[in-house]
Order: structure tokens, then sequence, then C-alpha cells
């Protein structure tokens, strides 16, 4: 199942996350020496799936097994057909490669963070894949150094070189990655199969050694204990579900490892952390619908978690530690508990934590917490969409949703009562369209908050906000080589009308002299477009800066983006409405938004791409067995397309786990009838040769949506007659190959062959 890709992936300024080793100067794709003359042909098998009376015959179910010779042998069949088809795109990908790469500052890093008595960042190097995490110490000051880019800053400590223990993996990728509260040791986890099953290791920093600890097989979200003594680790099951949760002593073998929790609910995935505070563990048990957490004084790692409030079907919340000031002036210990519990847009509400006993009794020995004695400090909104809370010793800081855009709003402890609801000051941003989101802010009683904004023309912004005056820092703009002027470009939002009445956002952005308009506004000729979906997951597509999207622009592409039900912009209900029994409104609003955009002289249905990955790629999949004269081309990456059949079979990752998004097809027939009647493979039609081009993106390794999905999508679209081709990486996951330099040529792959079908394919 998807769960997890959003935004279409691409290169930041300073990579956070694992990208490849070697920086080739030109893409690698060369046409193979005999290029085949044929399309490869998936011989059909049929099989018989019969579920509530319903019998289906499917032709290509045999292709799942990735083990078999036979299914190899077609895959690669299916890379070299695409290689030598889109053969004549080699010169436009590398001018697109080489675009990407002339605008990014290949040597970089990002803005240092405070930690205890250091100061930490990740750099780049020109010519390596991945980046280094290192530190610098810190002299007492909150201004973060100026380091040069390019440069080895003095008395530079490296944490870890992600090339160097990349090195002889076609595949890397780093999962868990701690420091301890001393500075001394690092927990980290890397992956270098793409299957997301990452080998724990804790290393000496001091010596750069790492110790004998190695744990297989974990999930990402390793977290040290404040003393170092202790890491706790989640672990999957067969469905690649985070289900337990383990305890680690450093210096002792895995097979010591205590187990600390096991969720037996197959709809629960489970997390560990810790509170910003680092006064308190926290385990979560989540289901798309339901939460439970438990706490655990840090100062205790080897005692009982606590649950905070019982699980109750349909009831989300999160817990954050804080301390209040009381009327009596007396600080209280308090717990922050964000929730929806007859609240749809989340409302939160404090309670106090009892003071520890004078034996010595665990104040959480009170636990669990009366929800009904808790007091509401932010009251619920329908209009405002509560997404998260954060601690800081003197202020609280709300990430919310309102009029479609994410905000941040801080609470000044100081000037607010614990026993009142509580006014917030948002942090403005001054752009029509734009995202704002914290940064890190790792440290308790820090003066500044780190925040980031961006927009579709504003490159990633970090800035720091002083707490007490709110005066602004700004600390780096990611850079953008060849002259980048954000006046050039414009961006725009629009709303369509979706067959029930409902307005739908889009939003889109153009390079100024590329797209004319006359006197009223109005285009004056249709535009190549690209409109970009996702609808799944309460997950927002919020306006975001890309790099390699200018070649798309400067090539006078309009990029679009639907948002569409399903996701979270316009808050809980939003998403309610496009999932489940209300999924089809997600398909029908790209469709809208499409026929607006075609309605209002955007575009033309022969100039627009219709794109999306993951959950997304079953949106846009949907959308043109609904309306395959709407597009020109359609863009799937790793997409869900065989939902259906993925939903009948609870071994399969994520299965259970995915039946409060999409319905469980095998116990009810109604959402069996209704995923059967919105998945794009089953829908394919016998003759669609009048679809428009499609090209399927995949891996082999990838466990959220497997490679079967798309291979057989495609090999029943090409039996059909459609125009269809699938790439896979055959060393990679389900975010595609692990390197920038390796990312930027599949990015480039990709906008060469949306610009061919565009019609906008000059060098």
């Amino acid at each position: 199942m998807p769960d997890d890709l959003t935004a279409p992936a691409e290169p930041a300024a300073v990579p956070d996350q694992a990208l490849d080793q070697a920086a080739p100067e030109q893409a690698p794709e060369q046409a193979p020496e005999q290029a085949p003359e044929l399309a490869p042909v998936a011989e059909r098998r049929p099989t018989v799936r019969s579920h509530h009376g319903d019998d289906v015959v499917d032709d290509y179910e045999w292709l799942r097994d990735k083990d078999s010779p036979e299914v190899l042998a077609h895959l690669t069949a299916e890379n070299a057909w695409t290689q030598a088809q889109l053969a004549h795109l080699a010169p436009l990908r590398q001018a697109v490669f080489d675009e990407i790469k002339g605008r990014t500052l290949e040597s970089d890093l990002s803005v240092p963070v405070r930690m205890g008595s250091s100061w930490y960042y990740t750099r780049t190097e020109e010519g390596r894949q991945y980046p280094l995490h290192a530190r610098v110490p810190a002299a007492g000051e909150w201004t973060p150094p100026r380091i040069e880019a390019g440069t080895v800053p003095a008395g530079e400590q490296v944490l870890l070189d992600q090339n160097v223990a990349a090195d002889g993996h076609d595949f890397f990728s780093l999962g868990s990655f701690d420091v301890s509260e001393d500075g001394a040791r690092l927990a980290y986890a890397v992956d270098t199969t793409g299957d997301e099953r990452f080998t724990l290791r804790v290393r000496d920093i001091a010596s750069g050694e790492d110790l004998p600890d190695v744990v297989e097989d974990t999930f990402p979200g390793a977290v040290l204990t404040p003393d170092g003594r202790y890491v706790l680790y989640p672990t999957v099951d067969d469905a690649w579900r985070p289900y337990r949760i383990w305890r680690h002593e450093i210096g002792t073998p895995a097979s010591d490892d205590v187990l600390v929790l096991e969720e037996p609910d197959e709809r629960f995935w489970v997390g560990v952390g810790l509170t910003r505070s680092r006064r308190y563990l926290v385990i979560e048990a989540g289901s798309k619908t339901t939460s439970e957490v438990r706490l655990l004084e840090a100062d205790d790692p080897t005692g009982d978690f606590r649950v905070v409030w019982e699980r109750r079907d349909d009831v989300e919340y999160t817990v954050e530690h804080a301390v209040l000031g009381g009327e009596d002036g007396a600080d209280r210990d308090t717990l922050l508990v964000l929730h929806n519990d007859g609240a749809e847009n989340f409302t939160l509400v404090a309670t106090d934590v009892p003071a520890r006993a004078a034996d010595g009794a665990a104040p959480l020995d009170a636990v669990p917490l009366d929800p009904a004695a808790a007091r509401v400090v932010v009251p619920h909104d329908a209009d405002v969409r509560l997404e998260g809370v954060d601690a800081f010793a003197h202020h609280v800081v709300l990430s919310l949703r309102r009029e479609a855009l994410p905000r941040i709003a801080v609470v000044d402890l100081a000037r607010t009562s614990a026993d009142q609801p509580w006014t917030a000051r948002e942090i403005d941003v001054d752009e029509p369209l734009f995202s704002v989101a914290l940064d890190a802010n790792p440290t308790w009683e820090q003066p500044l908050l780190r925040v980031q904004h961006t927009s579709f023309v504003t490159p990633a912004t970090v800035v720091d906000v002083d707490l007490a005056t709110g005066e602004r820092h700004v600390r780096k703009q990611q850079p953008v080589l060849g002259g980048y002027d954000a006046a050039d470009y414009v961006q725009h939002r629009e709303w369509a009308t979706a067959e029930d009445g409902t307005r739908v956002p889009i939003s889109l952005v153009w390079r100024r002299d590329a797209v004319t308009l006359d006197g009223s506004g109005t285009r004056a000729e249709p535009a190549p477009l690209l409109l970009y979906s996702y609808g799944a997951y309460e997950t927002s597509i919020d306006p975001y800066f890309s790099v390699p999207r200018l070649s798309l622009l400067d090539r006078g592409v309009v990029f679009a983006v639907a948002h569409v039900r399903g996701g979270g912009e316009l808050g809980r209900r939003w998403y309610d409405d496009g999932k489940l029994a209300a999924k089809e409104h997600t398909f029908t609003d790209l469709v809208a938004c499409g026929r607006h955009l075609v309605a209002t002289g955007w575009t033309a249905p022969e100039r627009m791409v219709a794109d999306g990955a993951s959950a997304g790629g079953l949106t846009v999949g949907a959308a043109l067995n609904l309306a395959p004269d709407l597009f020109v081309g359609v863009l799937a990456g790793v997409p869900f397309v065989d939902a259906l059949t993925s939903m009948l079979d609870p071994t399969l990752p994520l299965t259970v786990v995915e039946w409060d998004e999409w319905g469980d097809p095998l116990h009810d027939a109604a959402a069996y009838a209704r995923m059967k009647a919105y998945t794009p493979y089953e829908n394919v039609p016998d003759d669609a040769s009048s679809y428009p081009r499609v090209l399927a993106t995949t891996s082999l390794h990838d466990t959220r949506v497997l490679y079967v999905e798309p291979a057989k999508w495609v090999a029943r679209l090409r039996a059909a007659g459609a125009p269809a081709l699938l790439k896979i990486e055959m060393s990679a996951g389900h975010g595609g190959v692990s390197g920038r330099y390796a990312r930027w040529e599949e990015i480039a792959f990709e906008h060469a062959w949306t610009l061919d079908v565009l019609g906008a394919a000059r060098g």
C-alpha cells in the first residue's frame, strides 16, 4: 500500500535523506546494442479470484513472483523496450540533467542547529552523491556559525559520512539518526537494498568507531535514552507493520534485547520517541482512525509505560509535555493533548501530571488520566485544522491549517494562564501562496524558533524568530544558480467546481514571459500543462519550490496541483470526503480540475499530462479510465493501480492497516464493489487504443506498492491497445533511486518524457 509518497520527489539544497555515490557527468541511459523491435507481451495465464459471489479472471497475476526467472526476464524486457522507445530523448534528458546540476550548489550545507554544546549540520560535496553529518563546537551563542559552502570548517567532527557507509552498494538509505543528550553516541540505521529493513548500529562519536552493537531488521525511528545507555527501536511483522518496540542496552548482545511493547491489533502501527522536554519517553500506537499514547519518565527507561488515554474507536490524539504556570504562580507539569473527540478539526486540552509522591513513586502512576478533567486551551474551530503542538520552556508552537495553507502560531506562556483559552500569534508570510513549518528545534530552553517557508516561486528559506521580540533573522535561502529571479515566475490559485458542487482548489505556477495573457487575464492560447494530484491520507500538497521544475517552466509548461478530496488541504472534512465510501470524489475532483483548466483556457486536452505517485498513481489511473480524452499523457510513479487485489490479501505488506483508508473488500461486499468500480487495473477497457500515452515507473524492492501492480497494469493496457511504457528500478524501493545525481537522472528521464508528450521538447 502507498501510505507515504506525496509531492514529487526532488533534491533539496542540502539533502537530509540518503542520496547515491559517484557523480556522473551525463545521464547513463544508453540505447541497447540491439533495440527490440516489438513491445514485450506478457503471456495470459488466467487465474480466478472469487469473492462475494464475484468471479474475476486475472491474466497477469503470475507476474507477482519476483523470484521467477520468467518474471525477471519480462521486467528486463520492459526496461529495454522503454529505453528503445525513448532513445530519441537522450539529448533532452542530458539537457535537463545538466540544467538541474547547473542550478544546484553541489557543495553546500544546511543551517547549523544548536544542540547541547555543538552546532550540528549536514553538508554535501561536489561529485559525491550523499551528504555527511557533522558538528562544530558552540561557545554559548545562539547565532549559527557562518560556514562557507565548499569548505571544511575548523573544528569539524564528522558523525557519519553517508558516502563511506554507502560504498559498494547500489542503493543506500539512512533511517534512524539520533545523538545522545551528552553528544557522545550516535544511533543510526541503514538500508542497502530498498526493502526498508534497516540495520541499527551505535557509534562512539569521539573515536568515530562503531561499537559491537548491531541489530538487524529494524524500522526507522530508533531513539537513544537521554543518558545514552539504551536505544529503543521498532521492528516490523511479516506484513511490514511496525508492531514491536524493543530496548537494547548498549554493550550487550542484541539477543538480550527486551521487548517493551507488542501491538496485537493488525490495524495499528507503533513508534517511539521523546517529548521535546526530553522528560518522557513516548510510545504511540495508531491506526488510520484511532490513537493510543504511552509515557514513561525518561530517567527510568527500564520502567513500565503507562497509557495516557485508553484508546477509543475513531478518537485520535497526540501528547506533548509542557510546564505551565497556574493561578497560584506555581509551575505545573502538564500534558497537552491534541485530539478530535467531538472536535472534527481537533482541539487542544491541558491536563496536569500529578506531583511525584514523597516515596518517589513516578507521577505517571496516576495515569490513565481523566479526559473529562482536561482544560480546553485551544477550542475547536470549524475553519482551522490543528495539526500539531510543540512545547518549549516558555512557549508553545501550534501547527495549523487555514484557508488551504499551512501556518505556524506561537503562544507565549508567560502571558497565558494555564486555566484559560490561549491567544496565539501567527507567523506571517507575505505571499498569496506559501508553506511555513517548524524546522529543527531540538533544545527545550532556546530563545529562537527556527521555521522554514517556501512557495512555488520562493526557494526554501530558513528563518530564526526571536521568541521574545518576534524579530526575524533569515539564516539561509536555498541557493539557485544561474541567475534565478522569482519575479520571472507567477503563482496563482483557482477553484474548480466538482460534480456535486464542491469547490476544489487548484494551484498554478508558470514563467511570466512564457504564458501570454490578454488584458483581461485570459490565456491567449492553451499552454502545455502538467497537472499533479495525490488525494489520500489527509496529506496536503502544499506550495513548494523545485529546482527541477524550472526546466519545465522555462520551456513554457504550466505546473498545476489539483488539491483533490482525500488530502487535508481544507481540514479533516476534506479528507473524510475522499476516503472509504466517498473515495470516488478524489478521482472526479481531478477530472473536474482538468476540465476547468481546459474550459478557462489554461490548456487543452492535447496539451495536458496528469501526474501522480503512489496513492496519487491510483488517482491519475482512475481519472484515466473516467476521462481518457482529457489528457495527452499520464505519468504514474510507483502507482497503487491494482488496489483491489492488494487489499484482498491480508498477508501482503500493510493491507490490514490500510482497510481504514480504503475499506475492507475481503469481508465487506459493499467495499469490494466500490473498489472494483474504481481500481484502474480492474477497469481497463477491452479497447484502450484511444488512451493517451502512459509511463509507469516502479522499483523491484518496493514494499509499499509492489512492482507487480504497475507491471500488471501496463501489461493489460498494452494488450488493450494503449501506448503504455514501464520503467523498473532493479535496485531501489518505494522512493526510487537513492542518490542525488541518480535522482536527477530519474527526474530528467520523466521530465523529458513529459516535455515530449506535451510537444514542448525543445533542447
